[in-house]
């Protein structure tokens, strides 16, 4: 995943709201939003790939999310799937903070990564190209492909955008918040990050939505929870065609603590 936002404890009724979009190579193979055990208690987005997931929540308020960080030049072709972290956290025993400390233990064997992990209790972030896990206090956050709340344009205009959408308000419309994940408005090539990447692609992805040819937004995400602990998750995937652009399909799930 990309790019996430996030508003923790600052939502009334809600105990978290994420609105996210995913982007990756158009290639990459994909399942639509499942649960990932027979038992129904993980319920994540599903890369057939790397065999992990981005982005997944718990019936028992377990939350995980992750981006990249990026440095190609520092990427190791034989590093484990950073996916596999959130998986085991959400299918695994140990709370936010246990899996957190432990994880931060030998996190340089992945390549670069941000870390978002919840439980009842806590919200954490941890990057393994920055200092230690941080317990997070109630706020609204972003989060791109570097550190939190690095101020990249697409994350400023997305802060923008969305903070009256849930922070500011007192009922979350999900299709209001997709509707603000496809903002493909773009910042002047002077506010552009420099991440050795070249111009063509920090251009390409500067943008909320990314449409490139070969690379770009392959699903939005939006996940609620509120006080009471129910859970709501909506994913919309982008479905590319030569004949009808993009179109869309969404699946929806709700659990109750």
């Amino acid at each position: 995943m990309c790019l996430l936002f996030f508003s923790y404890r600052t939502t009334p009724g809600y105990r978290l709201v994420v609105a996210a979009n995913r982007d990756e190579f158009l290639s990459r193979p994909t399942a639509p939003l499942d649960y990932l055990d027979k038992n129904k208690i993980v319920l994540a987005g599903r890369d057939l790939q790397g065999g992990g997931t981005w982005l997944g929540i718990t019936a028992q308020l377990k939350f995980a999310a992750i981006t990249n960080y990026r440095e190609p030049a520092a990427n190791r072709a034989d590093a484990p799937s950073r996916g596999e972290i959130l998986k085991n956290y959400l299918s695994g025993e140990l709370d936010a903070g246990q899996y957190m400390s432990s994880l931060a233990a030998n996190g340089d064997k992945y390549n670069g990564f941000n870390l978002i992990l919840g439980d009842r209790k806590n919200l954490y972030y941890y990057s393994n190209r920055s200092v230690g896990p941080q317990l997070l206090a109630p706020g609204f956050y972003g989060l791109s492909n570097h550190l939190l709340d690095v101020p990249w344009p697409k994350v400023v205009r997305g802060k923008e955008l969305l903070r009256p959408l849930m922070v500011e308000t007192t009922r979350i419309d999900p299709f209001q918040l997709f509707g603000a994940l496809k903002d493909r408005q773009p910042p002047p090539d002077e506010q552009l990050p420099d991440t050795k990447v070249g111009l063509d692609w920090e251009r390409l992805l500067s943008t909320i939505f990314i449409d490139g040819a070969d690379y770009g937004t392959r699903s939005s995400a939006v996940i609620t929870v509120t006080e009471e602990g129910c859970v709501k998750f909506i994913e919309e995937t982008m479905l590319r065609s030569p004949s009808k652009g993009i179109t869309s399909q969404l699946v929806r799930h709700s659990m109750n603590d």
